[in-house]
């Protein structure tokens, strides 16, 4: 990706985002994203990499949900601060449960890619941190009024 496509792309996201509150909540939740895969990267084992390249598969589909409920509330709610409107205060809050819940999942799974020798459980602590992603971001759109799209 160029520097124009990173300009373009920049100004997308402030015309869909804003540059407060949902554009905040939407970075953060790229942010753990981008950190997972990182860990991804790192990771030896190959029954384990192929179980978190399954779940990294899973939560990079969440974002583009991510992004439409922020562009949704930034429509209804513009934001180029940090204030949360009171009416959309839950669906902040399921965001930034989400944007948290994934950086936990990214740890899980960097702490997994350390242990030494087999792992009795495999991946089901970062199954778990996920189900808590997929949940927060559900949510989100429930409180948005965007149906799922699956």
């Amino acid at each position: 990706m160029g520097i124009l496509d990173n300009v373009l792309r920049g100004r997308r996201d402030d015309a869909d985002l804003g540059k407060g509150l949902w554009r905040r909540a939407h970075d953060r939740f790229q942010r753990g994203l981008d950190r997972y895969h990182q860990v991804l990267e790192g990771v030896e084992d190959d029954s384990l990499y192929a179980e978190l390249v399954v779940m990294a598969d899973a939560l990079s589909a969440l974002l583009p949900r991510v992004r439409a409920v922020c562009v949704k509330c930034q429509r209804l709610a513009p934001s180029d601060d940090f204030d949360v409107p009171g009416e959309f205060a839950d669906v902040h809050r399921a965001l930034s449960k989400a944007g948290n819940a994934l950086a936990t999942t990214a740890e899980a799974a960097a702490m997994l890619s350390l242990a030494v020798g087999p792992v009795p459980v495999g991946a089901l602590s970062v199954q778990r941190r996920a189900a808590t992603v997929l949940e927060q971001v559900e949510l989100s759109e429930r409180l948005a009024g965007i149906a799922a799209a699956r």
